[in-house]
């Protein structure tokens, strides 16, 4: 997802990076390219230097932090943009940033992309409120034919997330 520096949007467009350019993709958001089996028109091109990278899924579904063979569930509403250092929540001076990969769900459940993940952790504030405040998500999603080979077993971790629900096209699931 982007945005044209010169444009105010809340929300940006879904983009493909080629090279130095941006290539603007005709789908309202990445979720909705990848319901679309991730083919979409391309419209407008933009310099890169010229836009302002955003988190790929901004209101993701749902979040699954995988450690060991289990996960939990992390809040989607503490999305943020990756690369940028979050405020600590109040109560907190200190963050702790864990970084992780991530897939992000497609059609059909199947993989729709490869994107960084960092759980940013407050040690001063107890339980699950000290993780509940920032996941910061990309900005740059990679498919997975791009993606490079990788010691996680995916295709396990999706299956063990699907078992006995849905997935949508959007849902994020960290390793």
């Amino acid at each position: 997802m982007f945005t044209p520096v010169e444009l105010d949007l809340e929300r940006g467009w879904p983009g493909r990076i080629d090279g130095d350019e941006v290539v603007q993709l005709a789908a309202q958001t990445l979720q909705s390219f990848f319901s679309g089996g991730g083919q979409a028109r391309e419209h407008a091109v933009y310099p890169l230097a010229e836009v302002v990278l955003r988190a790929p899924v901004l209101h993701p579904p749902s979040v699954r932090i995988f450690d060991g063979d289990d996960f939990r569930f992390a809040n989607p509403a503490a999305i943020v943009v990756g690369g940028v250092e979050p405020e600590p929540p109040a109560g907190a001076t200190e963050l702790v940033p864990k970084r992780r990969r991530a897939a992000i769900v497609g059609a059909g459940g199947a993989i729709g992309g490869f994107v960084d993940l960092v759980e940013w952790t407050a040690p001063q504030l107890s339980g699950e409120k000290s993780r509940d405040f920032a996941l910061a998500l990309g900005p740059v999603v990679t498919t997975p034919d791009e993606a490079a080979p990788s010691d996680t077993d995916w295709e396990r971790l999706v299956a063990h997330a699907a078992a006995n629900t849905r997935l949508f096209p959007g849902d994020v699931i960290a390793r």
